[in-house]
């Protein structure tokens, strides 16, 4: 147990998946018909579905992207509850095999905070708070900008002097 965990409730720490980490190094970096094709072969996969919804929010596909985050958090759900989670206790970032799980929370609530849904992006944004109050930090220094172009190319406007 961490010394952060004031509760006093165990943590939970998700097993490896190595087949899914083997599929994702061999289509690195994963594009996002990749990812659709990953889903397939391991639907389990709450990471897979955070990534598939990652790469389409870069995109702009704000429904897509929440769906995929949708389907990541009840997977996410469904592998805790197998870890031994029982509705709350830490989920560190720290481990890496947790971070499927708390992806797909983050990805889900961004979405979600695009929809006007308050209610559910305030209990997802407490959920991830729950889990490791330093994930969405860690999240957003690791996730791509939706407009990943460099600033300059933003915003000329090519063609035109």
């Amino acid at each position: 147990m961490s010394g952060d965990n004031l509760l006093g409730l165990p943590e939970t720490l998700l097993s490896e998946d190595t087949a899914v980490m083997e599929a994702l190094a061999e289509r690195s970096p994963a594009t996002a018909a990749d990812l659709g094709e990953l889903v397939k072969r391991f639907p389990t996969s709450s990471l897979l579905w955070a990534l598939l919804a990652e790469e389409l929010w870069a995109v702009g596909a704000v429904l897509p992207s929440y769906a995929y985050a949708r389907v990541g958090y009840h997977r996410g759900l469904d592998a805790l509850r197998k870890g031994g989670w029982r509705g709350q206790g830490p989920v560190p970032w720290s481990h890496e095999p947790n971070r499927g799980v708390l992806l797909s929370l983050y990805t889900l609530r961004r979405a979600a905070e695009a929809f006007g849904e308050v209610d559910e992006v305030k209990r997802l944004g407490d959920f991830l708070q729950m889990s490791d109050p330093r994930a969405i930090d860690a999240i957003e220094a690791t996730i791509r900008p939706v407009n990943d172009q460099p600033v300059t190319e933003a915003i000329i406007i090519r063609g035109q002097d």
